[in-house]
């Protein structure tokens, strides 16, 4: 009589080489995604962006609703070729948007283009003082 192995069921290893099949025929997301950092001190939210080839002109910065939006292009390199060995450099357009917690100072956001690193400065709004109202 012929021995037979068991291999436990993993549902989750099962449902990964699924997604991964279905990765290779399903369309990877348009332009490319810059790796970003975003932290809070006690009076600002920073916003620590890598844009390695871009310039002040291709980067857009919005924020409405408590919302920041950070958009812009890389365009390809002008560099002529015959054929491609390897890319891996992403190009194209790319949007990014972070829900801040608390609300921010408009008016005095700053945003620093250097060395290909952008960060973006929001200060915190003041908050409303604590006032005692009067029942009548």
């Amino acid at each position: 009589m012929p021995i037979v192995a068991f291999a436990r069921w993993d549902p989750i290893r099962d449902l990964l080489a699924i997604q991964q099949r279905l990765d290779r025929f399903a369309p990877g997301p348009a332009g490319w995604v810059p790796p970003i950092d975003v932290h809070e001190t006690a009076d600002e939210y920073v916003i620590t962006a890598e844009l390695p080839g871009l310039r002040r002109d291709d980067i857009q910065i919005q924020v409405s609703d408590g919302r920041l939006q950070l958009s812009g292009v890389r365009r390809e390199g002008g560099v002529p070729y015959e054929q491609y060995h390897r890319v891996e450099r992403g190009h194209g357009e790319f949007s990014r948007t972070f829900q801040l917690p608390l609300p921010v100072d408009t008016d005095h956001i700053t945003a620093d283009l250097r060395d290909g690193v952008l960060t973006v400065i929001c200060p915190k709004a003041a908050e409303g003082s604590a006032r005692r109202i009067r029942v009548s």
